[in-house]
């Protein structure tokens, strides 16, 4: 356990480093190119919580990756060519057009990436299996309201594309909060 917190100290001491390093290059590119005050200290911002925004994307995302990938690697780019541009490779004093061109669009750029890693829905790993018509009974004694039955159908078709598998009748009768001679009779109609 002591060398696991050990290890995760070293992780977080050197993501800190490395994160307030970033930030700073990033600062004062963004200084050199005519971006100052306020400004030059939001564009540290929008570069890491669009590599923030992707990362989660990527973590969290079962499909539809590309979005995430593309994301990432715009932002690391900014990040990384930040870093090098104030390393002594680009007088910082005489910052190019064309830098100080791609510093302006930023903040374009890191809005339509965000929006769209934020609001474009994430295709399905599975397709739901067809739904069968409905009915209004299923078992002698037990009726299945029409609405009740369609509900069911959701959320089933939702458990199907989580886990792979058709819900059983006791996690139907969970997620619905019926009884089980309920659940039961749904369960043979989904």
């Amino acid at each position: 356990m002591r060398a696991l917190l050990g290890r995760v100290d070293a992780v977080l001491v050197q993501a800190v480093i490395a994160a307030a390093l970033s930030f700073a290059h990033i600062h004062d590119l963004a200084a050199a190119a005519g971006q100052d005050g306020w400004k030059a200290w939001a564009y540290p911002v929008s570069v890491d919580l669009l590599l923030v925004a992707a990362w989660r994307r990527l973590r969290t995302s079962t499909t539809g990756k590309a979005a995430g990938w593309c994301w990432f690697l715009i932002a690391l780019t900014a990040s990384l060519g930040a870093n090098i541009a104030t390393a002594g490779l680009l007088d910082m004093n005489h910052v190019p057009t064309w830098l100080r061109i791609l510093v302006a669009g930023w903040p374009a750029v890191a809005f339509l990436g965000g929006t769209l890693l934020a609001h474009t829905p994430q295709p399905a790993e599975h397709q739901p299996p067809p739904e069968p018509e409905p009915q209004l009974t299923a078992a002698p004694d037990v009726s299945v309201p029409t609405g009740l039955l369609t509900h069911a159908r959701k959320v089933a078709a939702d458990h199907h594309v989580r886990t792979g598998h058709a819900i059983d009748a006791p996690t139907l009768r969970a997620r619905l909060g019926v009884p089980m001679p309920l659940a039961d009779a749904i369960t043979q109609q989904l």
